[in-house]
Parts: C-alpha cells; structure tokens; sequence
C-alpha cells in the first residue's frame, strides 16, 4: 500500500479542531444557544496549558471542565481558549491549547469529538502504510446524560462520565472498503 505523503488524518485532525474553534468562538461572542453545553477533557500537563498549582495537583493526567452556566470570560484564540471558571467556590484562569484537547461533548445533542493527544513522537510518526486509512479525530455518538446529573456535576472540575453503554463511533467505519 502506499505511503500518505498528504497527512490526511493530520488535516482531518486539524479541520474538526477548527470545528471546536468555531463552535467555543461563537459562544465566546453570543453565549450558549438553547440548551447547548459542553464538555471539554484535556491533558493537564499538555504544553501550554496554564492551571493554578492547586487544580495541576488534584488532577494531575487530564481534566474535563464544563461550559454551561457558570463560566465567563471565554478567549478563543487561533491555537487556544482561555476562560474562567469556580472550582469549590474559588475563581480559577484556564488556558487550554486545542492540541491538548481529549475530547469535546455538547450532550444537549448528543454530539462529540475525540482527539488523540498531539505528542511529539505522534507527530513525528510515519503514517502506517499496512493498516487501513483512520483520522485521528473522530466523531462520536453518546447518550445525552440527565440534565439532574449535569447540573450537579456543574460545580464540581470532573464531571459524570456519559453510561457505559456509550459507544464511540469511528468516521472510518462507515467508508467503503
């Protein structure tokens, strides 16, 4: 098989980031519309990623913040996002670089993304010429969680995890073989 010298998983990875982008810079300019909220779980020591000493220790792999009622301040830059947000009653800055994003969940509508962290051996890795072709990114299909548990989960920096029953769906799977 030959050798994708294009990256295609790479420009795939890079478009549904931009997907993020748009959709956090939307809310960082008009709010959140409707019932629209997301979940977001990043890399906590990812380069770039600016946490207080305190939230590094409590969560020292990766974290998932939630975007709903009580945030404010939302930044969206190019490479970026930064916003505020209270963790047991204290303020808190977060900036958080798109490459250190796991993952991204607005269950009002049951839509998600699914990102394979950017690390520096990954980047630098030879696409794998053997193995059919399968974007980094990924789209996913989850069960909206009950609004009574996200609202108690607001407060809190970890979130309920969507069911078990939950089940990631790969773009890949639905190509023509």
């Amino acid at each position: 098989m030959a050798t994708d010298h294009i990256r295609y998983d790479m420009l795939a990875r890079d478009a549904l980031r931009g997907v993020l982008r748009k959709v956090l810079s939307d809310a960082a300019a008009h709010g959140l519309p409707g019932e629209h909220h997301f979940f977001i779980t990043f890399l906590s020591k990812a380069e770039g990623v600016k946490l207080s000493p305190r939230l590094l220790a409590q969560y020292p792999e990766e974290m998932t913040i939630i975007l709903q009622h009580q945030f404010w301040d939302l930044v969206v830059s190019e490479d970026r996002f930064e916003v505020g947000l209270s963790f047991g009653g204290i303020p808190e800055r977060l900036t958080v670089p798109f490459s250190a994003i796991k993952s991204f969940l607005d269950p009002s509508v049951q839509f998600g993304l699914s990102f394979e962290p950017a690390e520096g051996a990954a980047e630098n890795e030879a696409p794998m010429a053997n193995l059919p072709a399968s974007p980094a990114p990924s789209a996913v299909a989850v069960p909206a969680p009950a609004t009574a548990a996200v609202e108690s989960s607001e407060t809190s920096a970890e979130p309920e995890r969507p069911s078990e029953g939950a089940e990631v769906v790969r773009l890949d799977r639905f190509r023509k073989k």
